[in-house]
C-alpha cells in the first residue's frame, strides 16, 4: 500500500507542477518534468531498488520521495483550485505516514556502494 499512494503522488507532481509552471515558462515546466521522474530514475539506495544506475545513499532516497511530496502539494496548490489541492494535501500526509518503516530503514541501512 505504501508503494501505491507514493507512485500516487509522484503522478500528482508530475502533472500539477508543469501546470503551475507552464504559464511562466514552458522551459521550465519540462525541467520540472525531467527533473522529478529523472533524479529518482538515475539515483537509488542500493537494496530499495533492484536495478540502481548510481547508488547513493537513503537518506538521498527519502529526500528525492520528500520532493516528490512537496513538489505535488505546493504546485497543486498553485495550479488547481482548493477542491484538488485538499485531497493532494490529504494524499502526500497519508503517503508519510505509510513511508515511516522504510525512511526509518533507508536512513539506518541504505548506504552507497
Amino acid at each position: 500500500m505504501p508503494s501505491v499512494l507514493r507512485f500516487a503522488t509522484e503522478l500528482v507532481a508530475w502533472v500539477a507542477t508543469p501546470w503551475a509552471l507552464s504559464g511562466h515558462s514552458v522551459a521550465l515546466a519540462v525541467l520540472s518534468v525531467v527533473l522529478l521522474i529523472g533524479l529518482p530514475t538515475v539515483f537509488a539506495t542500493p537494496g530499495d531498488k533492484s536495478n540502481v544506475m548510481v547508488p547513493v545513499p537513503g537518506r538521498a532516497t527519502v529526500l528525492l520521495v520528500l520532493l516528490q511530496l512537496v513538489a505535488a502539494v505546493v504546485s497543486s496548490w498553485l495550479a488547481w483550485p482548493a477542491w484538488a489541492a485538499v485531497p493532494v494535501t490529504v494524499l502526500a500526509a497519508v503517503t508519510c505516514f505509510t513511508e515511516r518503516r522504510r525512511w526509518v530503514w533507508l536512513c539506518g541501512a541504505g548506504t552507497a556502494r
